[in-house]
């Protein structure tokens, strides 16, 4: 099996422990583990597989790794398959031997959010491989990830091909329609927004329609979202555009839709449900 994203960094544990560490608290509530610990003797040891029940593209083997270490470091954690790496059913991701008690303690939210991590990388992955054909469109996503979990998901994101868009509110400008309204129009919008925001940062603006987007270009946008038009207005958009700015497609982007989407020659595609609705990917544990 191929990996998808070969020379993904992992995330600095420092980012991904605090998420880590708030689910084992959630789940362990106020007297811990109380089916393990009555049932598992304390000096019970488990050899166990984490294994594919579906295929897809893996992510969040940190997450399910540190779960496992933070509930007792003498768990052994032998990764097989990282993240971007596709997976068959059966294949084995994650290889566990230590003290049965924290690996059964564990199990639940490290399966938790190393499921909902594969699951986005997997939407992601088909997206990519839809479009790919069609154009040299990036897919990206959006700030609409679950909360508290945004690192990890836009992580996800890119295990599956992906890029990233913005992470916060912090670290570019995107003025939307209500913006505008409240504005009073495109044009003061950007303009405001240019002589407030620093010099590294960049200005885009959602646009509904070509003459929206003529305005968007008068003031010097550095990008434009192209919302909810169709694949022959797109192409309108882009040709209109002529590299002054880069161009992001959004709205209603499935596996069925992305290829059109692709072939109009805009430079981003975005889309929410990557991170909002994916299906997880199952994964299990087994005792080996």
């Amino acid at each position: 099996m191929t990996e998808i994203r070969s020379e993904l960094s992992p995330l600095p544990r420092l980012l991904v422990e605090p998420v880590v560490r708030a689910a084992l608290l959630e789940d362990l509530g106020r007297a811990g583990d109380i089916t393990t610990d009555s049932i598992v003797p304390p000096e019970a040891r488990l050899n166990g597989v984490i294994a594919a029940r579906q295929a897809g593209v893996i992510s969040g083997v940190d997450a399910a790794r540190i779960a496992f270490e933070l509930i007792d470091p003498a768990v052994q954690v032998a990764v097989e398959r990282g993240d971007g790496a596709r997976v068959a059913p059966g294949d084995v991701v994650i290889r566990l031997s230590g003290p049965a008690r924290a690996i059964l303690t564990a199990e639940r939210v490290a399966l938790n959010l190393l499921c909902r991590m594969s699951g986005v990388a997997t939407a992601t992955a088909g997206l990519v491989e839809a479009a790919r054909p069609h154009g040299r469109a990036s897919i990206v996503c959006t700030r609409k990830t679950t909360p508290g979990l945004r690192g990890l998901e836009k992580h996800a994101v890119r295990a599956g091909g992906g890029s990233n868009h913005r992470f916060g509110l912090d670290d570019a400008v995107l003025i939307k329609d209500n913006h505008i309204a409240v504005a009073g129009g495109i044009v003061p919008a950007i303009e405001r927004a240019k002589a407030r925001a620093g010099h590294l940062v960049k200005i885009e603006v959602e646009v509904d329609t070509l003459a929206q987007l003529e305005q968007a270009l008068s003031v010097g946008a550095d990008a434009v979202l192209l919302d909810n038009m169709n694949p022959e207005t797109l192409r309108e958009a882009v040709a209109m555009v002529d590299g002054r700015a880069l161009t992001e497609a959004s709205g209603r982007i499935t596996v069925e839709t992305v290829g059109a989407v692709a072939a109009s020659g805009v430079d981003l595609i975005s889309c929410g449900w990557i991170t909002h609705s994916a299906a997880i990917i199952d994964l299990g544990l087994d005792a080996a």
